[in-house]
């Protein structure tokens, strides 16, 4: 994840500066709340609360990985940098997913 957002960052600091608090900043907020909500949620050591904080980890991963298409559509990025982050990204996704099924619900 900490990968992740550090791609996120480096990819977005390409894009127009016209974009500096639309499709960049948005990016970026998504890629660091995947990272930032998953500690969060872990610190918090309550099962339910966990798992609701990694639900919304997953939903700004999912969030993140439609703004770097978004962003390939657009020419902002590259085939093989978009490629790059949404390997890592189903990667994470995938981590999430199965910790999310393993925490029960009381």
């Amino acid at each position: 994840m900490d990968a992740y957002a550090h791609l996120v960052y480096g990819l977005t600091r390409k894009f127009p500066k016209e974009e500096l608090y639309g499709a960049s900043s948005q990016l970026r907020r998504a890629a660091l709340s995947v990272v930032l909500n998953y500690i969060e949620g872990f610190a918090r050591q309550r099962d339910r609360v966990m798992k609701n904080f990694l639900r919304i980890s997953y939903g700004s991963l999912k969030e993140s990985q439609y703004l770097l298409k978004f962003s390939l559509d657009e020419n902002w990025i590259g085939v093989e940098e978009c490629n790059r982050a949404t390997v890592l990204a189903s990667e994470i996704g995938a981590m999430l997913w199965s910790t999310i099924d393993g925490i029960k619900d009381t």
